[in-house]
């Protein structure tokens, strides 16, 4: 085979160089290691109403409720009432086997007749003993008028007796003391009462109230008085009420604070509902939003990423710290300004391209 011409070879060589700059110098000039603008979106900051809500859950809740227990220890002998009856202030709910305290009120009535008459003899014998005058001696006529006394004070002492024996006798009948439902019962005949026991709570359903607590982060938030939006389980539609309670003191178990709302309107509903609660912590007519998204937190503050002549640029800023979408912002923000709605992986200066959601 014939070998190509010198010449043909040395031209090949020139092209594939040529070739080769040009190359690279269109590769310097597209510069590829450098980064061009990064595309984010922004939003515009502007005044706008604000309503700050605290959402929490709950449950209905009576009022005024009490759990009504046995005063002395012994056997039932009927209850008197079913769970769901209305019952009025004092009517009878159960009663306990009172044989033994009836035997103590018969004899303390004993007692109290014995005292009586041994103080009828006494005045009886201080009164003749008196009529003999100069007949009788001091010292039996002293005798006479202080067993007169101490007769006296023995009837005294079994008229106490007689009344703790009466007072007693009345703790064997559970009477209620709060007028409405029994909510939950925990009685029957032949079982054992004592003072420790819960027999049965009785509730008074034409008060009933929501009763939650809010995280202790929160707690300095909450005021008696704020207004708030429930929504019952099982409803649509929602009611309006108030914060009518704000415990003083935080569980330390659980980091809640108790906290009760009213409703506005008379509510019917069974004790022990789930209800959803919005609680208005905050209003404001003209106020400044920024999503949470664009903060940023470190150790320095919060800040965010506005945008100026297709620049990013850190900016301080000072929000409210809150369960929501979005954030008050207080300071380092003004109306118009050009805000990165998520600047993650975004530095100061960086080279951006604006586009807007």
């Amino acid at each position: 085979m014939q070998a190509p011409p010198r010449s043909s070879l040395r031209v090949w060589v020139w092209g594939a160089g040529v070739i080769l700059a040009a190359a690279l110098a269109f590769g310097l000039w597209l510069q590829p290691w450098e980064a061009g603008p990064v595309p984010v979106f922004i939003e515009v900051a502007a005044l706008s109403p604000v309503t700050r809500v605290l959402a929490v859950n709950g449950r209905i809740a009576a009022l005024h409720s009490v759990d009504v227990r046995a005063l002395v220890s012994g056997r039932l002998d009927v209850v008197l009432v079913a769970e769901g009856q209305a019952v009025r202030l004092g009517s009878e709910l159960a009663r306990i086997d009172a044989a033994t305290q009836q035997a103590i009120l018969r004899q303390a009535v004993a007692g109290l007749d014995a005292a009586v008459v041994a103080q009828e003899q006494a005045v009886t014998t201080f009164a003749r003993t008196e009529a003999l005058g100069q007949n009788v001696a001091r010292t039996v006529l002293d005798n006479a008028e202080s067993a007169v006394r101490a007769s006296a004070q023995e009837v005294a002492r079994m008229t106490a007796l007689l009344d703790q024996a009466q007072i007693q006798l009345t703790n064997f009948t559970i009477r209620a003391s709060l007028a409405g439902t029994v909510l939950s019962l925990n009685a029957d005949p032949g079982q054992i009462a004592d003072p420790a026991t819960v027999l049965l709570t009785i509730a008074d359903l034409s008060q009933l109230l929501v009763e939650t607590d809010v995280d202790e982060a929160y707690a300095t938030q909450i005021r008696a008085g704020q207004p708030a939006v429930l929504r019952l389980a099982g409803e649509a539609t929602t009611r309006n009420g108030r914060v009518s309670f704000v415990s003083q003191r935080v569980d330390a178990a659980t980091g809640g604070l108790a906290v009760k709302l009213s409703f506005d309107a008379a509510v019917n509903a069974p004790v022990g509902l789930t209800v959803t609660a919005n609680i208005v912590v905050d209003q404001q007519d003209a106020a400044l939003t920024v999503p949470r998204a664009a903060v940023q937190s470190s150790e320095a503050g919060e800040s965010v990423f506005v945008v100026a002549d297709g620049v990013a640029t850190r900016r301080r800023v000072t929000v409210i710290d809150w369960p929501a979408a979005r954030l008050i912002v207080t300071d380092g923000l003004a109306p118009g300004d050009a805000v990165i709605l998520d600047a993650t992986g975004i530095t100061d200066g960086q080279a951006v391209l604006v586009d807007q959601p």
